[in-house]
């Protein structure tokens, strides 16, 4: 046999093992446990006990935001969607905001798909959650901390 031929001869310990088969099967488990919802009483109240799934949707926010007066925020959500389960609206949350349901997006007629980029004021470091409402009932939920150095909601709004 030629050298080019020749492979090299993978060796791999039962404990390098063991930890890649432990670490896979904690990759797992652990999205969706790490997914906890913020405890955010007009967000608990607007699920009332559903559980939303932690797939499709997707929510941009900077992880440090430098004025809370105007923080930029993407909203997306590939479509297409099935036809009897289109996206109804979006709605979107804030840990500490004075009001809590920061924003509804309504979409009156199905969309292809979604892209919402805007800006958001933000009272401090939070939580933001943001919940799809499916025509057939699913919720798709996505969320992200954000640690705002100069708050943007000082006067209640």
């Amino acid at each position: 046999m030629s050298a080019e031929n020749q492979r090299p001869k993978l060796r791999i310990s039962r404990r390098r093992l063991l930890q890649a088969a432990g670490a896979m099967a904690m990759a797992g488990v652990f999205p969706a446990a790490a997914q906890n919802l913020p405890a955010i009483p007009a967000l608990a109240s607007f699920l009332a006990g559903r559980s939303p799934r932690w797939e499709r949707l997707k929510l941009d926010l900077p992880s440090l935001a430098d004025n809370g007066q105007s923080v930029p925020m993407k909203i997306t959500m590939a479509g297409p969607f099935a036809p009897n389960s289109t996206l109804q609206a979006i709605h979107l949350f804030s840990e500490v905001n004075p009001v809590p349901e920061m924003a509804v997006f309504e979409f009156p007629s199905p969309p292809m798909k979604v892209e919402i980029d805007t800006r958001i004021r933000l009272a401090g470091a939070q939580h933001v959650v943001a919940v799809a409402v499916m025509s057939d009932g699913a919720l798709y939920a996505a969320a992200a901390e954000v640690l705002v150095t100069i708050a943007g909601c000082l006067d209640q709004s």
